[in-house]
């Protein structure tokens, strides 16, 4: 299930794919931080990659979300009982990871393929950190990230995030936008490098989607780990975003579904 890209060691962030979802260690001065924490059941594959990586008794210095969908918060419950740390999130986002709102359910009309088919069956009720779910700081800053922001960026939630070092312009985007057509279960297992939108099924404000996106090309990124499917970076990521966006209403939006108007 865990899978770490070597390539990207020199920005001492490291992507691990939990089947379906990616997650980030960002390697610090001080420690280190897990950004996001994969699918259900995926706790143990990421404590055994962390300790390789960090060592045995090596904990973060915290867990920052881009947002609470299953698939980036599935091992928490996991990782929570082995860390003590605290978990940071966008204010927005919070109602969702505090037992107080579930996600609107998906939609499996649009997308295409069979992952969208299929999202009903995907969990969406809220689950219940309690105090352990701490806000993100309002001006931005990321607790124990020096150098890093975070961009507000919803349209997928109402409270999605994703992570700016200016420095070198690197971006954990979380779904901001991917780089797989996540819709697909035959792309997914293949990996097959696609920009798209954040995943249809699961997104229920798309004129903020698109706003998204153009926040996030406004920051020129030079390299970025998406929430699902392969890194990229140089003058194909941005330029692959800048079409995106140019094109996002035509072939990002669907044309009919639950959510589109």
């Amino acid at each position: 299930m865990e899978k770490m890209n070597n390539e990207i060691n020199s920005r001492n962030i490291f992507v691990i794919r939990t089947l379906i979802a990616n997650l980030a260690f960002v390697e610090l001065d001080n420690g280190w931080v897990l950004v996001d924490a994969g699918i259900p059941f995926s706790g143990p594959y990421i404590l055994k990659a962390a300790k390789r990586k960090f060592g045995e008794h090596t904990a973060p210095l915290a867990i920052v979300l881009t947002h609470g969908h299953f698939d980036h918060v599935g091992a928490l419950d996991f990782l929570l009982s082995k860390w003590n740390v605290p978990v940071y999130a966008h204010d927005n986002e919070l109602p969702f990871l505090t037992g107080k709102k579930d996600y609107l359910p998906p939609d499996p009309t649009v997308g295409g393929g069979l992952l969208a088919a299929i999202s009903p069956l995907y969990p969406r009720r809220a689950i219940n950190l309690g105090s352990k779910v701490v806000a993100l700081p309002q001006n931005g800053e990321i607790p124990f990230m020096p150098g890093w922001r975070w961009i507000f960026t919803p349209g997928h939630t109402a409270g999605h995030v994703s992570l700016f070092r200016d420095e070198d312009r690197a971006l954990i985007a979380g779904d901001v936008f991917i780089t797989v057509k996540q819709e697909s279960a035959l792309a997914v297992l293949a990996q097959t490098l696609e920009i798209h939108g954040p995943p249809a099924y699961f997104t229920p404000d798309w004129m903020m989607a698109k706003q998204s996106v153009e926040r996030i090309t406004a920051l020129e990124p030079d390299w970025a780990v998406t929430g699902h499917g392969k890194s990229i970076g140089g003058d194909f990521l941005l330029n692959s975003l800048k079409k995106l966006l140019t094109d996002f209403e035509t072939t990002e939006i669907p044309h009919n579904g639950k959510y589109v108007h």
